[in-house]
């Protein structure tokens, strides 16, 4: 992403980018589509041993990142990740992670989050209540009782919640000693009243989860901070931390996809020319070259926003998401133009690509709401 990158920064993304090609390469990608991406507990922790679940965690908890910013040094990984498609919740762990370092009781800093670190437990955000209603605490409610709180209602789209360890649950509240704030709640996969259905989606990549809350009870220890005000901070913090990580992974895959057009378009011959030499071809692909630099310099600027702490990082933020949500679904459209037939047969990884990017662009916000998002931060 940054040209002017620490002699750290590029060893981390090489030895990273070393671990995806022996260890999950396309054509890993391919043989396991029927399985959504299924890479097993090994994958993770190889990961884990790299600092995968470790650059948004406090060094008191266990964590440290390359640089002096963790959220940078995390959205060059995401970067790395989208080029190669790589499954399983990297954000919703990272998010987790995070959170609970920020944010966690002592008990679970000391006791799950040194595992997600580690990369023998995973953690997902269940944060998206429908796609008509895409505010984080949307779609679950939490009621406050004499043992604890209960939570009911649903969320959709989260990545894995079949194979978590752990969820991540934003909830609005109903009322009582918190105001009715927004409240998360740490809810594992198993509890009673809580059902995941696995969904078929559109990424083969990749594997999303309805989750349904009917009464499920949890005690007070499963409250990750303060509910009401506090939690309302962590929320953004973290919605911000998630959309930064998806637009750096669909900034990976847009860009492979342009090189994979570029390079078809250099070796397939016409009426005894390489197509590339067309003026229409030649146009349509530097066009196509421009949405992955403008992409990629809002998703810098969002990843420096939000890892210095700036008052208006959630501007910054929903910009990217916007821009980079629209300008992947177009890359991948003018990519199949270059194509041609062979870009629509299953056999081709261009329809990997368009999967992956439809479906980052609908994660945390899609870009209509994103827009309206700016406006109201704008108090337009």
């Amino acid at each position: 992403m940054d040209i002017d990158l620490s002699d750290d920064q590029e060893l981390f993304v090489q030895t990273s980018e070393r671990f995806m090609e022996t260890t999950w390469p396309l054509t890993t990608v391919r043989d396991h589509v029927e399985q959504h991406g299924d890479a097993g507990a090994d994958y993770w922790r190889k990961a884990a041993e790299l600092g995968w679940f470790a650059l948004l965690v406090a060094e008191v908890d266990g964590g440290g990142s390359v640089s002096d910013d963790g959220v940078y040094d995390a959205a060059l990984l995401a970067y790395t990740r989208g080029r190669f498609l790589q499954p399983g919740p990297f954000v919703g762990t990272n998010v987790a992670a995070a959170t609970l370092s920020a944010s966690g009781s002592d008990a679970q800093r000391a006791d799950i989050l040194p595992a997600l670190v580690a990369g023998e437990a995973m953690a997902t955000w269940a944060a998206i209540g429908s796609p008509a209603d895409q505010d984080p605490a949307a779609g679950v409610r939490y009621t406050p009782q004499a043992d604890g709180f209960a939570l009911s209602g649903a969320k959709t789209l989260v990545q894995d919640a079949d194979r978590a360890d752990w969820l991540l649950v934003t909830a609005s509240g109903t009322g009582g000693s918190d105001g009715g704030g927004p409240a998360q709640f740490l809810v594992p996969p198993g509890a009673p009243g809580l059902v995941v259905t696995r969904r078929d989606g559109l990424d083969l990549t990749r594997r999303f989860c309805d989750v349904t809350f009917d009464g499920v009870t949890v005690s007070a220890s499963a409250v990750v901070g303060q509910p009401g005000a506090d939690t309302a901070a962590d929320v953004e913090r973290q919605l911000q931390l998630a959309c930064v990580l998806t637009t750096a992974e669909s900034v990976g895959a847009m860009r492979h996809d342009v090189e994979m057009a570029t390079q078809y378009a250099k070796d397939r011959v016409a009426f005894g020319r390489p197509i590339g030499s067309f003026q229409a071809v030649k146009h349509l692909l530097a066009d196509t070259s421009l949405l992955v630099e403008l992409s990629t310099g809002l998703v810098d600027a969002a990843a420096r926003a939000v890892g210095s702490g700036d008052v208006a990082a959630g501007q910054v933020v929903s910009m990217a998401k916007a821009y980079v949500g629209d300008a992947g679904i177009d890359l991948v459209q003018n990519c199949f133009q270059v194509f041609g037939g062979i870009g629509y047969t299953f056999e081709h990884d261009q329809h990997l690509y368009l999967r992956r990017l439809t479906t980052d662009a609908a994660l945390y916000g899609d870009p209509a709401w994103h827009r309206e998002r700016l406006c109201q931060l704008a108090g337009l």
